[in-house]
């Protein structure tokens, strides 16, 4: 039997890479999705001595034509893809409250967070379609929940990062549209919380660390088909709204 194959983005560092290491470890291929190559390369060597079966793919999600040759690349080695966890994501430079945020760092966060994450699914759909259950699983955040951020007594309402949090609550719309236009496909679309977790966007002074964060995805690529096509579930220590 074919082995799965699982395509992580942002997978260089942090939770990314945990996940593909989670992935690999169940046996999964896992393509290293990263948009410096030379890391992503570096990551799966890591990977491979770790007895993990791990390619580096390039991948800007930002880029159109970067994302259309990242599926054609993965269309000629694997012909298929079995899971797609779209990570990659930013805290752009410059993010802050409404009253002081640049317009740049508002585009910036929903190029990468929100619009690179369509592409990116967007270029996967037809390798998708090709597996027998496929699965996506988009990360969102805790900082993505109107309730939370609007309850004066949460820690959240005082992290006042407009372009992060607001293109996070635009992913969790975005599954449930995709899920919601894949229903009965065969394809799972989910959202996972991976809590704030120890890394460079995260802080190293985070409880949780990148692999707990990292679990929450994977139990979310893995999920066995005894739900409707189309099933959404978010999951997480906190679920994201």
């Amino acid at each position: 039997m074919n082995k799965k194959i699982a395509l992580v983005t942002g997978a260089n560092k942090g939770i990314g890479k945990e996940i593909a290491r989670q992935l690999g470890e169940l046996g999964y291929t896992v393509l290293v999705g990263s948009r410096d190559l030379a890391r992503g390369e570096a990551t799966a060597k890591e990977l491979v001595a770790d007895g993990i079966d791990a390619r580096a793919v390039h991948l800007e999600v930002t880029d159109e034509r970067s994302t259309g040759a990242a599926a054609a690349a993965i269309e000629r080695e694997h012909g298929r893809l079995d899971v797609l966890v779209n990570n990659a994501a930013i805290i752009p430079e410059g993010d802050g409250p409404v009253s002081q945020i640049s317009a740049d760092a508002l585009r910036a966060g929903y190029e990468t967070n929100v619009i690179g994450l369509v592409l990116s699914t967007r270029a996967m759909l037809p390798l998708l379609r090709r597996a027998d259950d496929a699965r996506i699983v988009n990360l969102s955040s805790e900082l993505a929940s109107l309730t939370r951020v609007g309850d004066p007594e949460s820690r959240m309402s005082t992290v006042r990062t407009l372009a992060y949090n607001s293109s996070k609550a635009a992913v969790n719309m975005v599954t449930v549209m995709l899920a919601n236009e894949l229903r009965g496909t065969g394809i799972l679309v989910n959202a996972a919380d991976p809590g704030n977790c120890a890394t460079d966007m995260g802080g190293w002074d985070a409880a949780r660390t990148p692999s707990q964060g990292a679990a929450v995805a994977v139990r979310l690529a893995t999920l066995t088909p005894d739900g409707p096509s189309g099933e959404l579930h978010a999951e997480s220590g906190r679920l994201p709204w």
